[in-house]
């Protein structure tokens, strides 16, 4: 029983793996194993070792980098930047050295297109989540703010428990997108990852990224007040994380029991 309990965890495990990394897993003990017999030099195992990591990097940005921001929490976005960096990293030195042996007249200077080519296209993977990291940074600064909010921190200009439905969210964006000719750039829809880990339930209620002072925020509030929709407005920022100020449409996020 103990060792059936113990190939259905180990099953669980590996199922949990993109086929990336089982592909690449399989790889690396079938080269330890030929080592092992004298058919492959020592020096393979590390190739192997890089491919293995790889996949798990690109696993990881499949996870987070491809999937829902709302969905992850710092620490996988913390994760996801780092994988996408070291996935640039290993990409780099493989153009390097393509490029020794092109100026030794070794190889042809046609074998280093494609490896370009997956370098430039980890480079985009970087880029964007550069970006994604940054409003996962935004969402936690917002949260860690409505979770830590004092007195004279946050204004609410109406009461009451309306959550915002969602026609009149669809209005409110129709609204300021004609208004502003810009996207409606809502920050946090509903509950995500950063609110469940601080506790605070966000079901139903919409953070909105945009400084309660500025003239968006004025429209805002402006709009909010017209049709009577409790909001927060904001003017906090956390240092050394990221802008917090924001309105947060809806009642105040109340404790997870």
């Amino acid at each position: 029983m103990r060792w059936t309990l113990f190939f259905v965890v180990l099953w669980s495990i590996k199922a949990q793996e993109s086929l990336g990394v089982v592909a690449a897993r399989h790889e690396l003990e079938r080269v330890e194993q030929q080592i092992a017999e004298g058919a492959l030099p020592p020096a393979k195992i590390a190739e192997a070792q890089q491919n293995l990591d790889d996949a798990l990097d690109e696993a990881v940005l499949e996870h987070t980098l491809y999937g829902h921001v709302e969905e992850f929490t710092e620490t996988e976005a913390t994760q996801m930047l780092a994988a996408a960096t070291r996935r640039v990293d290993r990409q780099q030195k493989k153009v390097n050295r393509i490029n020794q042996l092109i100026a030794a007249d070794l190889v042809p200077p046609s074998e280093r297109t494609d490896l370009e080519r997956e370098l430039s296209s980890r480079e985009d993977a970087l880029q964007q989540a550069n970006k994604v990291a940054a409003l996962v940074r935004e969402i936690a600064a917002m949260a860690h703010s409505e979770a830590e909010a004092a007195p004279g921190l946050a204004e609410e200009k109406t009461s009451g428990n309306h959550l915002i439905e969602p026609q009149e969210l669809k209005a409110l964006t129709l609204a300021f997108e004609k208004h502003f000719s810009e996207p409606f750039p809502v920050s946090a829809r509903g509950m995500t990852a950063v609110h469940r880990a601080l506790g605070l339930d966000h079901t139903g209620r919409v953070d909105v990224a945009v400084n309660p002072d500025s003239a968006e925020g004025i429209w805002l509030r402006e709009y909010l007040d017209a049709k009577a929709i409790p909001y927060y407005a904001f003017r906090t920022a956390i240092a050394g994380k990221a802008t917090a100020p924001h309105i947060h449409i809806g009642p105040g996020s109340t404790r997870l029991l």
